[in-house]
Order: structure tokens, then C-alpha cells, then sequence
């Protein structure tokens, strides 16, 4: 078994990093090269902006490498739930954003020649009790009429076809996508260096300086100055960003990828091939891979993944709970085990907009592959001067108190979360 992503170990490494030491100025820097970073920098240098991409590790090495590989539209919560929190038309708005998102992903896949496997498979929200499908059906009526009718309601009988374990029923979003994580973004990564933006890995902002309209950007490979700043860095967001330390929960997710299945095996689990959620606060999601390995993941532990001990130890949890939904692979042989950080907001809303002299988008709280590409790109509009078309500008995001980077109260969260589990 491998500790390291199955995207990062199946996708080519990009090759378009600029060498030699960080250094001249820029009209724009991004700090961060996953979705929302390249997303924004492709943009910003199709528009002929002079733009460098500031990366503290590899490109796609946090969580646009390290996710689950589903492009799911719809909200982290229950459009119902949103609509009550955010208002009709700010709920809307968000949710056709997510949709919009999706087709802004598979139009750059087209344009730019990206081999990613793209595909709209759809995905299911399964009841995993009884009562979970009666809100799962109000959820729906609402969604359906509302705001996306290309959504189904399927029985615990419509489902026999589709997953190969006993849920209660599921709501099917017909627009949801799946592709190959890691193949994207070092195609969307070659695609702004095409452009003209110039990428800098290993290059770790460690301090950050602002004066005379100027920002000043220090790293280990040297300094650049910027008229503009974008914050790009989600979970992975440095210290000397403490508006965004305050406010970014950083939740440890974890997955597990078996070895590749038979046609056999496939048709006794994942015979409808689409992105699955299960409904329980604590959850699993789960896909079918493009060499037919199933990908498997979920909060098996809610502390930020340190090293391979605690990958292993949350591979053990997702085996389980593998073997609890899919008892006829519980023996099956699993190749991948690995571990990221996820960056949740309070209330599990993304934030985006410009604060403290600097740009940002991030707090997808696990939504954030399909999100992060339009989300970049319209914060690339934004600097830019044009319509500003962001879904979330304004949303109040208070800081989380007691919370100044490390986030101490995870195992309580989990508990709590457990709890509601057990009796709901």
C-alpha cells in the first residue's frame, strides 16, 4: 500500500515551473497554485496581466491534489437550510454557481486539451436511514422546482441498479461530474504558463509587506513585488495570514483506493458508476476511479493528517467503514491511503472578495473541486475591473473564536457530530 495520493502517483508531474530565484514585479501575485490560484492566473494572463504563481510545495500538492475526485453541484448544505441562512436569491445564486462551475470546468477542459477523464456521471445523495430520505425528499421537491430540475428522486428500489448496498433512497443530481484530479491540474497549471503566467514552486511566502501601492512578497528562492495580491491557500494558509487563520477551520479528510476491481466486483458495488454521499454527518463518498479502483473517503478522524502513522490509522477507519457498506469487498486489497486538509468555514460557506489590501477565495469546506476553478476566475475578473459576478461578496465571515490557527476543538466537533449520528 502506498501513503501518498493516488491522483498525485497517477498524473504526470507539470513541467512548466519557472527556475532560477523568485524575483521582479507583477501586476498580479497569486500565492497558492491548486484550482483557485491557476484557475485566476490562467485568466489574469489571457488577459495579457503580468502574473506570478507563488506555490510553497508542488502544483496541486494541497487539496486540488488530495480530494475525492467529484465535481458534485449543489451546496454543502441543504438548498432548504441555505435558503434560511443566506435568502432565496443569495441561495440561488450560489447554487447556480456550482452549476455554472462544472461548465466552467469542462469548457477550459476543451479549450486548453486537458486529458482528465471528464465525465457527467451524477451523483447520489443516499439515505442512509429512513428518516434521512424523508428530509433528503423535501430537500428535493424544493431544488427541483426552485432552482435545478435536473434532479431525480430514486426509491430504495430505483437504487438496486445503481449501488450495490442497501440505502433508502437517494437524490440524484444529473449535472454532477467526475474527472482524474491530478491530471487537471497540471493540465490547467501547463495551460497558465502557456498563457504567460509564471509559476514558482518551492517558493513558500514567509512574509508579506504592504506600502507606497506596493505589496512585497518574501520566499525561501527570493522576493517579488505586486500591485495585487490573491490569496489562493485554503486549509494551507501561512501564519502571516491571520485574518485567514482566524476564520479557516483546517479538518483533516482521508481516503483509501483499492486495487483495480473486476467487471464482477464493479457490478456487485458500483454498477450505476456516479459520485455517492452518504447523508450521515460523519459520511463517506465514494467513486469509481478511471482504472476501476474504488475511491474511498470520509472524516475517519477530524486532526489535520501529520504523517504516515496517521494516514494509516484513518486507512484502518475508512476500511471499515468500506466493509460495512460494501461487505463483498471487505477483503479487497487497497493500493492507495492518503490524507489532506480541508478548510471549513463556521457555517460551511466559501468566502471570497478582498480584505486587509488583499484578494481571496477560499473556505470551500469540502466543496471546493468543483468551486475553486470559477470561483479563481472570477476573482481574476475582479481585479481586472470587470462585472463582479461573485456569488458570496458581502456574506459576513466572523472570525471563530478562541481560534487563532490551530484548531484545538476538533476532537470536540467530532463527538458532537458522532452524537447527532447515532440519534438522528
Amino acid at each position: 500500500m502506498q501513503f501518498e495520493s493516488y491522483w498525485h502517483d497517477t498524473a504526470p508531474a507539470f513541467a512548466g515551473g519557472a527556475q532560477g530565484p523568485v524575483e521582479g514585479h507583477y501586476d498580479v501575485a497569486v500565492i497558492g497554485a491548486g484550482f483557485t490560484g491557476l484557475a485566476a492566473a490562467r485568466q489574469l494572463a489571457k488577459a495579457g496581466v503580468k502574473v506570478a504563481v507563488l506555490e510553497a510545495e508542488r502544483v496541486g500538492w494541497g487539496a486540488s491534489g488530495r480530494n475525492g475526485g467529484h465535481l458534485n453541484n449543489g451546496l454543502a448544505h441543504s438548498f432548504l437550510s441555505a435558503k434560511s441562512a443566506l435568502g432565496v436569491e443569495r441561495a440561488v445564486a450560489l447554487y447556480k454557481a456550482f452549476d455554472d462551475s462544472i461548465d466552467t470546468i469542462e469548457a477550459i477542459i476543451a479549450e486548453e486539451g486537458i486529458d482528465c477523464n471528464f465525465r457527467r456521471a451524477g451523483k447520489l445523495k443516499l439515505a442512509s436511514k429512513p428518516q434521512h430520505f424523508d428530509a433528503i425528499a423535501r430537500n428535493f421537491e424544493a431544488v427541483h422546482r426552485e432552482v435545478d430540475p435536473d434532479t431525480a428522486l430514486l426509491t430504495a428500489g430505483d437504487l438496486k441498479s445503481e449501488v450495490g448496498s442497501p440505502f433508502h433512497g437517494a437524490m440524484l443530481s444529473k449535472k454532477s461530474a467526475m474527472m482524474h484530479m491530478g491530471r487537471y491540474v497540471a493540465g490547467l497549471a501547463t495551460a497558465a504558463a502557456r498563457h504567460g503566467a509564471i509559476i514558482f514552486e518551492k517558493a513558500a511566502v514567509t512574509a508579506h509587506r504592504q506600502g507606497n501601492g506596493r505589496h512585497s512578497l518574501t520566499t525561501a528562492r527570493g522576493t517579488v513585488t505586486a500591485d495585487h495580491v490573491l490569496v489562493a491557500t485554503g486549509a494551507y494558509t501561512p501564519s502571516l495570514f491571520s485574518y485567514f487563520r482566524r476564520r479557516i477551520i483546517s479538518v483533516g479528510s482521508f481516503l483509501i483506493a483499492t486495487r483495480p476491481l473486476t467487471d464482477a466486483e464493479i457490478a456487485a458495488t458500483m454498477p450505476g458508476n456516479r459520485t455517492c454521499v452518504t447523508s450521515m454527518n460523519i459520511g463517506n463518498y465514494f467513486r469509481l476511479s478511471p482504472d476501476k479502483r474504488l475511491i474511498f473517503g470520509g472524516r475517519a478522524r477530524f486532526s489535520a493528517t501529520s504523517d504516515q502513522r496517521s494516514d494509516a490509522r484513518s486507512g484502518d477507519i475508512l476500511r471499515a467503514s468500506l466493509a460495512e457498506i460494501f461487505p463483498q469487498l471487505a477483503g479487497v486489497e487497497i493500493d492507495y491511503c492518503w490524507g489532506g486538509l480541508v478548510d471549513m468555514t463556521k457555517d460551511r460557506y466559501p468566502r471570497a472578495g478582498y480584505v486587509d489590501g488583499v484578494w481571496y477565495a477560499m473556505g470551500y469546506s469540502g466543496h471546493g473541486a468543483q468551486l475553486s476553478t470559477h470561483l479563481g476566475m472570477i476573482m481574476a475578473d475582479a481585479i481586472l475591473g470587470k462585472t463582479d459576478r461573485n456569488p458570496i461578496k458581502g456574506l459576513d465571515w466572523p472570525a471563530v473564536p478562541g481560534h487563532f490557527g490551530k484548531p484545538w476543538f476538533l476532537p470536540l466537533v467530532g463527538l458532537y457530530y458522532k452524537t447527532l449520528d447515532r440519534f438522528q
